[in-house]
């Protein structure tokens, strides 16, 4: 209690004392050592400067400008864009223009083939490589292709070419010209087929299945050791069936009509093989969600053939019916193949029973005997050529040289005999 007193005490005097010394000089002091420092507020420390990331902008894919000489009449595709400018590495005078586009193959190709028909260019068929997708064209001394490359992105989009060069003029012949040996291009080294080939392959050529558009000539196969397409086999299939079959047409193959509806997403209507494939899809020859695969909605018409490829698309029309159930121990039993596992099983059927073909197999007749039938490889022109000689079954059936040799054959398969006359 003493103490409290003592405290309030003191407080009241402090008070009175500051209170009188209020105006005094030393009150003054007083006041001003009790008042905040001004230089606390102007040397106030800046707050910390808030720092934004900035996003890194992609690096912009340069412009590149066509040339100069880019021929007026040739229009760049609608929805493509110039990649890259470069000049030939085999032909100095050409220039390579490389293109993209989200569009497919075949959409750039029949654009540029109306383009180039409406402008009165005169379109090239290339021997070399006998139903290219290369689209060539001459017009007032100036050569154009549109050529398809491959994706070096695997981005999905399309990659296409525009080279052009001028034509070289034909010099006037000396008079006394120094003969020269032209190869002969069916025995030239790029176009030499096996021995063991070439009755077959020489044999399909005279049904004139080679033979260049608008012409009569039968011709010869170009580039036989090159790789064949899928559309491009497609194509050989049904018009070798068909005419070896001409005066049966109970097994020719019926080409799709124009109004059909497309079968697979990328053979449309205006690709060149399109009534063929889907003659062969409508028939239910080869897998497509009309023979009940719903996961084969794209046919690959660009991609190679391949073995087990060539082989299930070729042995129905040899045996015309079902092919029996095969597994992959039946098919090396059978055929001892040590890479029977790598085939894919919907092939297995149809290896299977062309083993029950005998010399008319077409695995023995085109690759002989062999023990690895690598299924993933891709078919050469000359070996898809082999396996359309021979169209038939266990003894029963046609090849290329009889019809040949006897253009109209007897329409039934199983002529009846003439009756031997009785001896008097």
């Amino acid at each position: 209690m003493k103490h409290l007193l003592l405290l309030t005490g003191l407080t009241v005097t402090l008070i009175t004392f500051l209170s009188s010394c209020a105006n005094s000089p030393t009150g003054k002091a007083i006041e001003n050592s009790l008042k905040a420092d001004p230089q606390l507020e102007t040397n106030y420390p800046s707050p910390e400067p808030i720092i934004t990331p900035t996003k890194t902008p992609e690096p912009a894919i340069p412009v590149v400008e066509l040339p100069a000489d880019f021929p007026a009449e040739i229009l760049p595709y609608p929805n493509a864009t110039l990649r890259e400018v470069m000049p030939s590495t085999t032909d100095k005078t050409a220039v390579i223009t490389l293109w993209e586009t989200p569009d497919p193959s075949n959409a750039v190709q029949s654009f540029y083939k109306k383009e180039l028909v409406a402008k009165k260019w005169e379109i090239i068929d290339n021997l070399d490589n006998e139903n290219s997708d290369n689209l060539n064209a001459e017009k007032d001394n100036l050569k154009v292709t549109i050529a398809q490359q491959s994706n070096p992105k695997a981005d999905g989009k399309t990659y296409f070419q525009i080279r052009y060069q001028p034509i070289p003029v034909t010099a006037i012949a000396s008079p006394t010209p120094t003969p020269t040996i032209t190869p002969n291009p069916e025995t030239s080294e790029n176009n030499s087929v096996s021995k063991e080939l070439t009755s077959f392959v020489s044999d399909i050529a005279k049904l004139g299945i080679f033979k260049a558009p608008n012409s009569q000539e039968a011709g010869i196969l170009p580039n036989p050791n090159g790789t064949i397409t899928r559309s491009q086999y497609a194509r050989w299939l049904v018009e070798v069936n068909n005419k070896l079959y001409a005066e049966n047409p109970a097994k020719q193959i019926r080409l799709a009509a124009g109004n059909s509806q497309p079968i697979f997403t990328d053979v449309p209507k205006t690709h060149p093989n399109f009534a063929e494939i889907q003659g062969l899809a409508e028939a239910g020859l080869i897998s497509s969600p009309l023979s009940g695969d719903n996961t084969v909605t794209k046919f690959r018409p660009d991609s190679p053939l391949t073995r087990e490829d060539l082989i299930a698309w070729k042995v129905p029309l040899d045996t015309r019916h079902s092919l029996p159930k095969a597994n992959i121990d039946a098919v090396k039993e059978r055929w001892s193949f040590k890479d029977t596992s790598k085939i894919d099983p919907g092939a297995l059927p149809a290896i299977l029973e062309d083993y029950n073909n005998a010399d008319n197999s077409n695995i023995r007749r085109v690759f002989g005997y062999t023990t690895l039938f690598q299924p993933k490889k891709p078919v050469t022109r000359a070996q898809a050529a082999a396996t359309l000689w021979y169209f038939g079954f266990q003894g029963e059936g046609i090849s290329a040289n009889e019809v040949l040799n006897n253009p109209n054959p007897n329409p039934n398969p199983n002529p009846t005999p003439t009756p031997t006359p009785t001896p008097n």
